[in-house]
């Protein structure tokens, strides 16, 4: 009897591990998919400024000798914009130059960053979004301030910045 209440106990301890892991476990798992799927190719990734047309701004002079390493969307101020890719939010705030941004971990660890926004919807690191998810709205906040209001959508891998351009749908 005493064996019986033993195992019966072990059994119970396991199954309330298992339940406060569980989460985790899942979480592990979609980032797993995550990490395993391919990085997006040619014009598969969508406009996140649906109906805007924008041209490729990629590598342009910028201050202090930098170059620009994104795309410039313009919009009027506020203008929702929609994830290009499902993914984790990595990061919600602030930086000097770009202002209010978003980051988000997509497919092959990629990292999609949505800057100078407006204002930011109800997003917080660790939230899982879907392509076409509002990530935020359209401004112009840090190193864009008094400049037309406009996205700047950059991508990042392990070896640095990626062109855009050539992977948006451009509507």
């Amino acid at each position: 009897m005493r064996r019986m209440v033993g195992v019966i106990v072990t059994v119970l301890v396991l199954a309330g591990v298992a339940y406060l892991l569980w989460p985790l476990i899942q979480g592990a798992q979609r980032m797993a998919a995550l990490m395993a799927e391919p990085a997006p190719v040619a014009g598969s990734l969508p406009n996140p400024l649906p109906g805007q047309r924008f041209v490729d701004t990629w590598g342009g002079a910028r201050s202090q000798g930098r170059r620009h390493e994104g795309v410039d969307i313009f919009a009027p101020r506020g203008t929702p914009i929609r994830a290009t890719t499902r993914g984790m939010v990595v990061n919600v705030g602030p930086n000097n130059l770009g202002g209010r941004t978003v980051m988000i971990l997509g497919p092959a660890g990629q990292r999609h960053y949505y800057a100078h926004l407006e204002r930011y919807p109800d997003l917080k690191r660790g939230d899982w979004v879907q392509a076409g998810d509002v990530v935020g709205f359209v401004g112009d906040s840090g190193n864009a301030k008094g400049t037309p209001p406009h996205l700047h959508y950059g991508i990042y891998a392990g070896g640095g910045a990626i062109n855009p351009y050539p992977l948006l749908q451009n509507d």
